[in-house]
């Protein structure tokens, strides 16, 4: 695993009824550039997440980067 909040922003997503393209594009509106592919390979926990690109998916998602992060 290259991330702990895959899960998590998976979890959201879905939840959000948000394709990965969705999330992509509702990421890009804040200026960081996060194709679908990404998403997926986070989703996966194969690929990290930088800090920046943390606060943006969870801004997109509505929820905390706290939340993102935690265990369970």
């Amino acid at each position: 695993q290259r991330n702990v909040s895959g899960e998590r922003i998976r979890q959201e997503r879905t939840r959000r009824r948000y394709t990965q393209s969705d999330l992509a594009a509702r990421v890009q509106v804040t200026g960081v550039v996060l194709e679908r592919d990404c998403i997926s390979r986070i989703e996966n926990g194969l690929r990290m997440v930088q800090d920046f690109e943390l606060r943006a998916i969870a801004g997109a998602l509505g929820v905390t980067t706290d939340w993102l992060v935690a265990e369970g």
